[in-house]
């Protein structure tokens, strides 16, 4: 009896440990799968000569592309990428932390305010909510710099960088082999 009791406390403990490993398997995996959205934007980039951008908020991400036609950003056909629940991003640009913004709760694409009396009336920007990329992902090879954080919301030790000096693609790496 005292051994079942012993293997059953073995066993729980087991349990507990792979669920925070899954936690922090999963982040990084979230961080590693965002670096690869940047690299792989950065090569269409190059290789499309089309302007990409990455609209971030602490709940996930977008993908934008520049129609140079109406001179504007337009939503990639994927929909935005969410990070799990539990999780949170945050975005710094040369340096200042950004306080990131719920996206608009309008499309990219929405139609022109229906309380409006003529559209040719109302100025373009009231008719249309729009997207602003904050990273941008230019044809030309480079990106903006920035350092975007992916952490727990309640745990701030465990957390992953994905990084670029505008130069050189970014890599994720864990918090603690950056310090």
């Amino acid at each position: 009896m005292v051994v079942m009791v012993i293997l059953g406390i073995l066993v729980s403990l087991a349990v507990l440990s792979m669920g925070t490993a899954s936690t922090s398997r999963e982040l990084r995996d979230e961080a590693q799968r965002l670096a690869a959205v940047i690299g792989l934007l950065a090569d269409e980039a190059v290789l499309d000569n089309r302007e990409y951008g990455l609209w971030v908020d602490d709940e996930g991400y977008q993908v934008l592309h520049y129609d140079e036609a109406d001179a504007r950003w337009i939503a990639d056909r994927s929909q935005a990428h969410r990070v799990p629940e539990w999780a949170r991003l945050d975005l710094e640009l040369d340096g200042t932390p950004l306080e990131l913004a719920a996206p608009p709760a309008e499309d990219d694409d929405a139609a022109p305010d229906p309380t409006a009396p003529d559209e040719r009336e109302t100025p373009r920007h009231e008719v249309r909510t729009r997207l602003q990329p904050q990273v941008l992902i230019l044809s030309s090879g480079e990106l903006s710099p920035f350092r975007l954080t992916l952490s727990e919301r309640d745990e701030r030790d465990s957390a992953w960088v994905i990084a670029s000096d505008g130069f050189n693609l970014p890599q994720a790496e864990p918090v603690e082999a950056r310090r």
